[in-house]
C-alpha cells in the first residue's frame, strides 16, 4: 500500500500521523522493518531530518524501537497510552490501592524526616479539613487532599510527591462521588477527623511505623467503603 504524501505544515506531525495509519493498520505488523530514511522520506515527500523527528515521535508512543545496525522495527500496533489517561481510564478501587501502597511509605517517611515547618502546615491543613467539615463534599475532599499532600511533601522525596499529585486528579471525583453516594457525612459531617489527628500526632512524634500504621487503618477503610464492603 503506498505511503499518502504530507503537506507541509506541519510536516513532522503529519509525517508521524502517516507512519502510524500504516502501523494502526496493520500494513506494516509487528517486527516488521520499516523501508530506509530514503525511501521513507521520499514517499513522504519531506526530508530526512523531519522523517526522524516522526520516527522518534512514534519511538515515544511505543510503535517502533530502532536496532542499532540494524533499522527501525515496528514493537507494536497500538500507541502506549500516556499515564494520566491510564488512571483516568482505571477504576478508582484500583488507583486507591496504589494510592495506600504510596501514602503509607510517605507517612513513615514524614515521621523521620518532618520539620517543624512541616508539622504547621500540616495542622493548618487539619484546621482546614475540619472547617471544610460545615461545606460541601467537594470542599471536604479538596481539604482531606490538602492533609495528605502535606504528609507527602514531609516525607522529602521528590518522586513519591509527583506520584501522588498524579494520581489525586483520578482520585477525587471518585471520592466525592462516595460521600454522595453512602452519606456518611450525614452524622460525622467531619468523617475520619479522629485518624487524621492521629496521623499527625504520629508525625509529630516521629513515630514512623505509629504514622505508617495510622494512615494504613485510615486508608484502609475507606477502600472498603469504596469497594461496598462493611
Amino acid at each position: 500500500m503506498p505511503l499518502d504524501s504530507v503537506r507541509p505544515s506541519p510536516l513532522v506531525e503529519q509525517a508521524a500521523a502517516s507512519l502510524r495509519k500504516q502501523i494502526t493498520g496493520g500494513q506494516w505488523p509487528v517486527g516488521t522493518k520499516l523501508p530506509g530514511e530514503t525511501t521513507l522520506a521520499r514517499e513522504l515527500g519531506v526530508g530526512r531530518s523531519t522523517l526522524r523527528e516522526a520516527l522518534r515521535a512514534l519511538a515515544g508512543a511505543g510503535l517502533v524501537r530502532t536496532r542499532q545496525g540494524a533499522g527501525v522495527f515496528v514493537v507494536a500496533t497500538e500507541p502506549v497510552a500516556d499515564w494520566p489517561a491510564r488512571l483516568r481510564r482505571a477504576a478508582v478501587t484500583d488507583v486507591y490501592e496504589v494510592r495506600m501502597l504510596l501514602e503509607v511509605q510517605a507517612a513513615r517517611l514524614a515521621a523521620m524526616r518532618r520539620t517543624d515547618e512541616d508539622i504547621a502546615v500540616m495542622r493548618a491543613a487539619l484546621d482546614g479539613r475540619g472547617a471544610a467539615a460545615a461545606e460541601g463534599d467537594a470542599a471536604f475532599v479538596d481539604a482531606d487532599i490538602a492533609l495528605h499532600e502535606a504528609v507527602v511533601a514531609a516525607a522529602r522525596n521528590p518522586v513519591l510527591t509527583d506520584l501522588f499529585a498524579e494520581f489525586m486528579p483520578a482520585l477525587r471525583q471518585g471520592l466525592i462521588d462516595l460521600l454522595e453516594l453512602i452519606d456518611v457525612r450525614r452524622e460525622e459531617a467531619d468523617h475520619g477527623a479522629a485518624s487524621h489527628a492521629e496521623l499527625v500526632r504520629a508525625v509529630e512524634s516521629k513515630d514512623a511505623e505509629g504514622a505508617a500504621r495510622v494512615a494504613q487503618a485510615e486508608l484502609q477503610a475507606t477502600l472498603r467503603l469504596l469497594l461496598g464492603e462493611d
